[in-house]
């Protein structure tokens, strides 16, 4: 999640991105990537060896008459900075956009989101979690 952080950030810079904001955005932070985790998995394991699968979503948003050229122009940047390095530097064994979708939202006029979810396969040691699944 740092790495994403960090990439995705130097890619929209100085639009922020806040990782799991847990209040909601107000007006004047708006725009802003949001990221989020939707969830883990353990998809394999081979003795101290565990593969796992990060499904994260990210949610461009926006406000204004320019919402979705705003949000459209932190998208692209965003997702060609994920697949500028799918290994994210040797920490993850690949990564696959999911799928993304357009929402406006009717409650607060002007306000535009795109979210799109990735899945991150990487490898672990199983007693482990900070450590790559190479070889102890």
């Amino acid at each position: 999640m740092r790495e994403i952080t960090i990439r995705c950030g130097q890619a929209i810079a100085p639009v922020p991105v806040l990782r799991v904001p847990t209040v909601p955005i107000p007006r004047e932070a708006s725009p802003a990537l949001l990221l989020f985790v939707e969830g883990e998995s353990v998809t394999a394991q081979a003795n101290v060896l565990v593969d796992r699968q990060l499904t994260v979503r990210l949610v461009a948003l926006a406000r204004g008459a320019d919402a979705f050229e705003a949000i459209d122009r932190l998208m692209v940047a965003a997702h060609g900075a994920l697949f500028a390095d799918r290994s994210f530097g040797g920490l993850a064994l690949g990564l696959t956009e999911i799928d993304c979708e357009w929402d406006a939202e009717d409650a607060d006029a002007g306000v535009a989101a795109l979210p799109a979810r990735y899945e991150i396969r990487y490898r672990t040691l199983a007693t482990d979690l900070t450590r790559t699944g190479e070889t102890p």
